[in-house]
Order: C-alpha cells, then structure tokens, then sequence
C-alpha cells in the first residue's frame, strides 16, 4: 500500500510540474509582441532586398499578364487590371482586388504574402516564384492608383 501510494504521489507532481510548465509556457507566450504589420512598400523594399536589384513595375506587368508555359497567368484569376473584385478561373471563388490601393489589407501580412505567391506561382509558373519576380508584380501593383 506505501509503494501505490508512492507511485501516486509522484505520479501526481509529474502533472503537477507538467501543469505548471505548460500554463508558464502559455503565459509567457501571451506576453510576445504581436506580430506587426507591414505595408506594402515595405514588403516590396524586403522582396527587392532579397531579389538583390530595385523592382520594375514594367517587368511586373508583364510578368502578370503573361502566361509561362502553363494554362493561366496572374491575370486570369485578377484580371488585366486588378483593382476590383474578380472570380477563380477553376472554382469561381470570389477574390477581393488585389492592387493596394483598392484593398488596403493587401501585401500587409508578410506570412501570407508568401503563402499566396507560393500557391499562384505554382499554378501560373509551375515553381516559385523569384524575389526579383515578387517585387516586379508588387512594384506594378503599387502603381495602380484610384
């Protein structure tokens, strides 16, 4: 009966300790700055940074409207100008505009800027794309005004 009594004891400052660790690690983790937004100027000054040269918003246009060896381009789902709302050429999903000026939320996410060149360049291009090819469409982008 002291062995069980034992082994419960112990066993229960196991948890105990677990507990502890676990709200310690919770708290700590509430107190973490926020992750702070971007906008798009600086996301753009990141990607030209990492492309090693300034972006041209004229090879970003045309990079956009281009098809590259596969079934679209970026302007088959945003259209030729992308400042209003368009649909998914595949599931008809409805996609908010994408130029700066006309959706303030755009290229302010820096994680999600990279999920979604990650997945449209995969369907335009076939692979990623480059920062050089990042900061050219965003530089075009930002040159679309209201």
């Amino acid at each position: 009966m002291s062995n069980f009594r034992s082994l419960t004891m112990t066993s229960l400052r196991v948890r105990s300790s677990a507990l502890a660790l676990l709200m310690g690690l919770s708290v700590s983790a509430s107190l973490l700055p926020a992750a702070q937004a971007a906008t798009p100027a600086q996301v753009l000054a990141g990607l030209s940074a990492a492309a090693g040269r300034p972006a041209a918003a004229d090879r970003g246009q045309q990079f956009f409207t281009t098809r590259h060896g596969r079934e679209w381009s970026c302007s088959s789902c945003h259209g030729e100008l992308p400042v209003k709302a368009s649909k998914h050429a595949s599931t008809g999903k409805s996609i908010a505009p994408l130029a700066p000026a006309f959706n303030a939320d755009r290229f302010t996410d820096e994680a999600k800027v990279e999920k979604w060149f990650r997945r449209n360049c995969n369907d335009v291009v076939g692979r990623e794309c480059t920062p050089a090819e990042k900061a050219d469409v965003l530089a075009w982008l930002l040159t679309l005004k209201q």
